[in-house]
């Protein structure tokens, strides 16, 4: 069995968009979400989890103990159910820790439950699980603009619709895309709650693996181009941690090369090179940089 992971981690995330909507908000008639002071495209930390869980479950096919616990159509209180019907977790019966055995079990067995937590109190009682890895926002490293399209469709869906236009069957809709984004998420990885779920290194392999390559498995039309770019790890030498995450995100820096002309690719950019970064690095914390 993979050992449980020891040391603190802090990254940060590159990815960028191209003529397509990161992340609809429904509260605005799904266009991207956008910070209203500054102009900053957002795509919120609930997103990226969700195309964490959708790469694991591709790759390991829902298979335990790799599951996904949030997932399309899971009936989230049958399967915290299903955890109380377990031997281990029926032998815990007199001595009154069922809810402690449950939360263990769903832990062991749901890959994205020990990764970013879950509450599984909605139904019988498996408690509450806080995961060792969470994100913040993605935010866009300059502002966007959200273009509206204008679209057309050829075909109807009823009889009713088609009569309604008199043979003419063609229907407008909206389309929203940001032309061009690079946005920056940062992340963190406790040990110590890592502990608490049983988060250990195959599963760290395995997240960083779907932060690389969850874009290329996640495309469809309204999505448009979206790729990661960089995934700069800082790794500490303990567990608690040599150095605050904001000092070692704050060497990470951007650069605009022609501040003339609106971005429009990641080659527009420059990210800070490992050498630079690497010298102010405090004792104890190695950078990787793993895309």
């Amino acid at each position: 069995m993979s050992e449980l992971i020891k040391n603190r981690y802090d990254f940060v995330l590159f990815f960028d968009v191209t003529d397509g909507n990161p992340n609809g908000d429904p509260d605005a008639g799904n266009l991207p979400r956008v910070d209203a002071e500054t102009g900053m495209g957002l795509v919120t930390d609930v997103c990226l989890k969700r195309k964490v869980r959708n790469f694991v479950q591709i790759v390991k096919k829902a298979e335990k103990p790799f599951d996904i616990f949030i997932k399309e159509k899971a009936i989230l209180n049958s399967l915290i159910d299903i955890s109380y019907e377990q031997e281990e977790v029926k032998a815990k019966e007199k001595t009154g820790d069922k809810t402690e055995a449950a939360r263990k079990w769903m832990c062991a067995n749901y890959y994205d439950i020990r990764t970013f937590g879950a509450v599984l109190s909605t139904g019988k009682n498996a408690g509450q699980v806080r995961g060792p890895i969470q994100f913040t926002f993605g935010r866009s490293v300059e502002p966007v603009v959200a273009l509206e399209h204008s679209i057309t469709r050829m075909a109807v869906a009823t009889e009713a619709e088609a009569e309604k236009q008199g043979g003419d069957n063609r229907t407008m809709g909206r389309k929203f895309t940001v032309p061009y984004g690079l946005y920056c998420a940062h992340g963190f990885i406790s040990a110590h709650l890592a502990e608490q779920t049983g988060f250990n290194e195959t599963d760290l392999e395995l997240f960083w693996d779907a932060l690389k390559n969850m874009f290329d498995h996640d495309h469809s039309a309204a999505r448009g181009m979206m790729s990661t770019r960089r995934l700069c790890v800082f790794k500490h030498n303990t567990a608690l941690g040599n150095a605050p995450a904001h000092q070692l995100f704050d060497l990470v820096k951007v650069i605009r090369k022609d501040e003339t002309k609106p971005a429009r690719a990641f080659s527009d950019y420059e990210i800070t090179p490992q050498n630079i970064i690497e010298k102010d690095l405090p004792q104890g914390v190695e950078l990787i940089e793993m895309l």
